[in-house]
């Protein structure tokens, strides 16, 4: 009975979050052999999503998960696709209305905080100064401090769909 609980609970958690991709059709992903990240920009006001630890982390987990499908970093130079991302976090509120009161006659309404993550990762082809691919990963959590654990998670689903398969 355990071990359903916690296979249940593991399940929600991977449902929160929400990757959602986009590709050029007309761009053609075999003639992508090399990438360079070119920008990566942190957009929270706090601290646990805006430092220098967390543009390595992610910087990290981008060449990790490209060089995993074939193509060869290029730390200075030109490359094949120019990596650009941004990480950003919005405090938002969810109302919750639930019965309470006599009989449950009546109806209580409470807001409950939550902060969502975005992080947005684009791939550019410099030779033609288009997007060919964009990664949308997004988290809710009630805090900053728990989406900045749930990272590397974000950028290996979102390279999961590279290159994009069309049908």
């Amino acid at each position: 009975m355990k071990i359903l609980a916690i296979g249940l609970l593991a399940a929600l958690a991977a449902a929160a979050q929400k990757i959602e991709i986009e590709a050029d059709q007309a761009a053609e992903f075999s003639q992508f052999r090399t990438f360079a990240i070119r920008d990566g920009r942190l957009n929270s006001k706090n601290p646990s999503l805006n430092n220098e630890l967390v543009r390595k982390r992610l910087d990290a987990g981008v060449r990790k998960s490209l060089e995993a499908k074939g193509l060869a970093f290029v730390p200075e130079g030109r490359a094949d696709l120019n990596v650009r991302y941004t990480l950003g976090a919005v405090r938002k509120a969810e109302i919750e209305r639930y019965p309470a009161g006599w009989r449950g006659w009546g109806t209580r309404v409470v807001k409950v905080p939550y902060t969502e993550g975005t992080l947005v990762i684009d791939l550019r082809n410099p030779a033609t100064r288009s997007l060919v691919w964009r990664a949308i990963a997004r988290e809710e959590k009630r805090d900053a401090a728990k989406i900045e654990g749930k990272l590397d998670d974000m950028v290996k689903k979102a390279f999961d769909n590279y290159p994009p398969r069309f049908k």
